[in-house]
């Protein structure tokens, strides 16, 4: 797919690995790729894995953008908008395999897919932006809105509370744990098991489940960007 993205496909899965050699920051150059092999996925009529590198699926935004000024800023957050609503949305099953870390925008990514699974270990899971002197963007809002429990959801956002990744089931940020060694197996194993679906019952009914959440979630894209 290009230099920080890579896509594998066999037997109906689809495999997507993040890795930029350090925290997986994503920068548009990041999530542009991510599209790119999201669009193949689609192509394939793939099921999709999303993950990372080891001990990291992803740090969050890339900080590096936020010095250059605000109109690079606002192209990487609405671009990483538009990146949830596209796995939110998207038309067949997507499997999250959480490598470690899944913090901020990388916990964005990981409740906007449809199956969760991480691995056991010192990581950190949730949305940090409160606590390094941010302001969660609405569209983070409503992804966080449509996946955490209520009492997580404001603990989360407005606390900037972060979870371990057997912390992290509870809220929702998560489905299940297990050890590194069995990450992609068992992701392998999950994702194989939800290519017996009917994929076009799939979509229509995701459609309908999520309708709601992704209208405030694109009323909020169109307020932060245009």
């Amino acid at each position: 797919m290009g230099k920080l993205v890579s896509y594998e496909h066999s037997e109906g899965i689809g495999t997507i690995t993040m890795d930029d050699g350090k925290v997986n920051a994503m920068s548009v150059t990041m999530m542009q790729e991510i599209n790119a092999a999201l669009d193949q996925a689609e192509e394939d009529g793939a099921v999709v894995i999303l993950t990372g590198r080891k001990g990291v699926f992803s740090a969050g935004f890339d900080l590096a953008v936020f010095k250059q000024g605000m109109e690079p800023l606002m192209e990487m957050l609405r671009v990483g908008a538009r990146l949830t609503e596209r796995l939110l949305s998207f038309p067949f099953p997507v499997v999250a395999a959480c490598n470690g870390h899944g913090i901020a925008m990388g916990s964005f990514l990981l409740m906007s897919t449809d199956v969760r699974i991480g691995v056991d270990g010192p990581f950190r899971i949730g949305m940090n932006e409160v606590a390094i002197g941010m302001t969660l963007p609405y569209f983070a809002v409503e992804i966080a809105r449509q996946r955490l429990t209520p009492a997580y959801f404001n603990r989360g956002t407005i606390l900037a509370e972060m979870y371990s990744p057997q912390e992290a089931v509870s809220p929702g940020f998560l489905d299940r744990v297990v050890a590194a060694d069995q990450l992609l197996v068992t992701a392998r194993e999950t994702a194989a098991a939800l290519t017996k679906l009917d994929m076009p019952a799939h979509a229509a009914t995701k459609l309908r489940v999520r309708g709601a959440a992704l209208e405030a979630l694109r009323q909020a894209i169109t307020s932060e960007f245009g």
